[in-house]
């Protein structure tokens, strides 16, 4: 049975430092979010917390309506019905598939009849089956982080914890396991945390995206409503690429700063000292909108297989647009942006 998950006021110091600050989550069951966000943001250690790896220094973490820690109540780590698929796949070398499957179902004083039942389930959905007999070394990479969500899938967890778990993989071969397990997961309609430093792949498999910083969660949201309107600039330079420009809006237009370029219609509605969220795809050719246009001055070319990645300079602000020809370094180029997509931000 899967849970929801709710982490309240939580606060967490290493080496007297503080790691997360305060921090509140709610995740509905059978909900995936991912947490993303660079090195140092707090998010694996939110997600020790959650398996019960650590102890947060203050506040309160539930399953459903089941406390698991406050500072009256702890329930150890192997109590809380977590699965956890770590990014170096921790199999037992010694053990054949099968084997890894079940010796962690041992513990749970299960009979021998369930803990087959168990461990042939999780190998058929897992497509593993063929391979019950073999050892983690005699697997591919794609094939032993299979083992290690099949061994989860096992121990029929209530919530499912991925700590970078594709970032050994290949390229290739990290976006098809991708759509593989979050199928998988989602098929189970487990709960699942997913942590990332990956935007595309947070946006790929998540149904909410917690974005966190110094140990806080800048934004929570769908992964549309982050690409489209994100909280702050932080927020739009970390999620997408985005360039951020700075200026002046007033009235619903936005003139860059130290540029020589008319003020552009925007969808913001904030007055004064501002940001505009630039996105590479936004950009069109001059006729597309004609009183909405932009000069710069290109910088290089970099071709990126559906288009050609520009670097513009507008004055002394770098932006990235994507373009469907290269252009050479130096040549002047002015291309239009669509209001609509215009996002402007508080500074």
């Amino acid at each position: 049975m899967t849970a929801s998950l709710d982490c309240v006021g939580i606060n967490k110091s290493l080496g007297g430092a503080p790691v997360l600050r305060n921090l509140h989550l709610k995740i509905n069951a059978g909900e995936v979010v991912s947490l993303l966000g660079a090195s140092g943001s707090g998010k694996t250690t939110l997600l020790r917390i959650i398996a019960g790896l650590i102890n947060p220094d203050s506040g309160l973490v539930k399953f459903d309506d089941t406390v698991v820690w406050s500072d009256r109540s702890v329930v150890p780590p192997e109590k809380r019905r977590v699965g956890m698929v770590f990014q170096d796949y921790a199999l037992w070398p010694h053990m054949t598939v099968s084997q890894n499957l079940t010796f962690g179902l041992q513990s749970q004083r299960l009979s021998d009849t369930e803990q087959t039942m168990r461990a042939e389930h999780a190998l058929e959905v897992t497509r593993l089956a063929p391979y019950r007999n073999r050892y983690p070394a005699e697997l591919s990479g794609g094939q032993q982080q299979r083992v290690a969500i099949a061994r989860c899938l096992a121990a029929r967890p209530a919530l499912m914890l991925f700590d970078e778990p594709l970032s050994n993989l290949d390229a290739a071969l990290r976006e098809d396991m991708r759509v593989e397990m979050m199928e998988l997961v989602r098929r189970e309609a487990i709960t699942a945390v997913y942590v990332t430093h990956d935007q595309a792949e947070a946006m790929a498999v998540s149904d909410r995206i917690a974005v966190m910083r110094s140990g806080v969660i800048a934004q929570l949201d769908t992964p549309q409503a982050i690409y489209e309107t994100p909280a702050d600039a932080f927020v739009a330079s970390f999620i997408g690429g985005f360039s951020i420009v700075p200026g002046q809006a007033s009235n619903g237009q936005f003139k860059i700063e130290n540029a020589s370029n008319e003020p552009l219609r925007t969808s913001g509605a904030h007055n004064g000292n501002a940001l505009l969220v630039v996105r590479p795809e936004d950009a069109r050719p001059r006729d597309a909108f004609p009183d909405n246009s932009v000069q710069g001055i290109v910088q290089s070319s970099a071709f990126q297989g559906r288009c050609w990645r520009l670097i513009l300079d507008i004055g002394p602000h770098r932006i990235k647009l994507d373009w469907p020809q290269a252009m050479p370094a130096g040549a002047p180029l002015t291309f239009s942006l669509p209001p609509e997509r215009c996002v402007v931000l508080a500074a």
